[in-house]
């Protein structure tokens, strides 16, 4: 290897302004002979250095340095995995990356040992800008050493290092995929399960041809099992967190820019209960704050109410009265009660509230 305090070689030719003018860089060829070295013991090695140029006799060309400094250490090879990335580019809409490979998927390097012990890591990129199909592409690969740093065309130039080819398995987008969960176990004596839900209750996967066709099959649906949402002996709501990632067929991914986790929800109620949503905009509100707007965090509240008879019909949103009161209530953000009326033979199985926002009445500037 060439010694790092080596200085630029500088080379000097006599001749006739009319044969100078003709000459060009790659007119001069320098040569390293390791075998003209006085002795390959020293270290580093001083190694003549002769230059030639065209007709230009030896006489009228003189080079400085006259030696090149050089480090001799033994030779190793190592077996490295390539690792595949696409360096930041992305396919079309509606496709995503299904997989990436390498072939070969691994590659013998060879050259000094020092350099060789540095290396970390072996990366080929492959641009998938815009692409509709699979994409296969011959690349030089990248070498990255053990401080994350990425070996010099210098560095390189030391190594025997081979090209790859390498693939990007594109897969189509499928979204509105439902997700569908179940509970296992009883709740406790004198409760009921009201219903099971998930958030987000829908996402968009990218899968293979066979995977799509399947997940058809299933009306596009992913079902989460029993035993992501255990309830037993359970007297109120259940929540669990699960990695849907873990419940996807094989062939099936989601989507780069969708998470990975899905909150599934088990309503609890004493039995004889039911839940009731009511729009926000049926609130009434008490007492608002003069020269204020009001406006509530989401766009219906949900209520719980037990029938005290098992005569009695089921509540229905026009039979609930709900309202706020705001006196005293500045600007701002609040979470406020809920005052419930509901009819004889009914009673409120939770305090229900509501977040609200109060700010400032806007009015436009008419002074143009």
């Amino acid at each position: 290897m060439q010694d790092e305090e080596q200085v630029p070689i500088r080379v000097t030719i006599k001749a006739q302004r009319k044969i100078l003018d003709r000459i060009s860089l790659n007119d001069i060829r320098a040569v390293a002979d390791l075998q003209q070295a006085v002795s390959l013991k020293t270290d580093p090695v001083m190694v003549p250095i002769t230059v030639s140029c065209g007709r230009i006799s030896a006489d009228n060309i003189e080079v400085s340095p006259q030696n090149m400094s050089l480090h001799l250490e033994d030779k190793d090879t190592q077996e490295f995995v390539v690792n595949v990335n696409t360096n930041n580019t992305k396919p079309d809409r509606g496709y995503e990356i299904g997989a990436l490979t390498s072939n070969p998927e691994k590659i013998k390097i060879t050259g000094p040992v020092s350099l060789i012990n540095k290396i970390d890591k072996v990366n080929a990129s492959i641009d998938v800008d815009g692409a509709m199909e699979d994409v296969t592409q011959e690349t030089d690969v990248k070498i990255i050493d053990k401080n994350g740093e990425e070996f010099t065309d210098t560095d390189m130039g030391y190594l025997n290092v081979s090209k790859v080819y390498v693939t990007a398995k594109l897969w189509k987008v499928q979204s509105n995929v439902r997700i569908s969960a179940e509970y296992s176990g009883t709740p406790a004596a004198g409760y009921q399960v009201e219903s099971i839900m998930t958030t987000p209750n829908v996402i968009s996967i990218a899968g293979s041809e066979d995977a799509l066709a399947s997940l058809k099959e299933q009306n596009n649906t992913i079902w989460l099992p029993g035993s992501v949402a255990d309830i037993s002996d359970r007297n109120s709501d259940f929540e669990e967190k699960i990695n849907i990632s873990d419940y996807l067929p094989d062939g099936l991914k989601l989507t780069s820019d969708s998470s990975e986790d899905v909150f599934v929800r088990v309503n609890i109620l004493p039995e004889g209960s039911n839940v009731c949503e009511v729009p926000t905009k049926n609130i009434i509100v008490n007492d608002s704050p003069e020269g204020m707007q009001v406006s509530f965090d989401t766009a219906k509240i949900e209520i719980r109410v037990k029938k005290t008879s098992d005569d009695l019909a089921d509540l229905t949103e026009g039979d609930i009265k709900a309202s706020i009161d705001l006196k005293g209530m500045s600007e701002g953000s609040y979470e406020v009660p809920v005052s419930i009326e509901i009819p004889k033979g009914y009673e409120l199985v939770d305090e229900v509230t509501t977040g609200v926002e109060i700010s400032k009445i806007s009015t436009a500037d008419e002074s143009n």
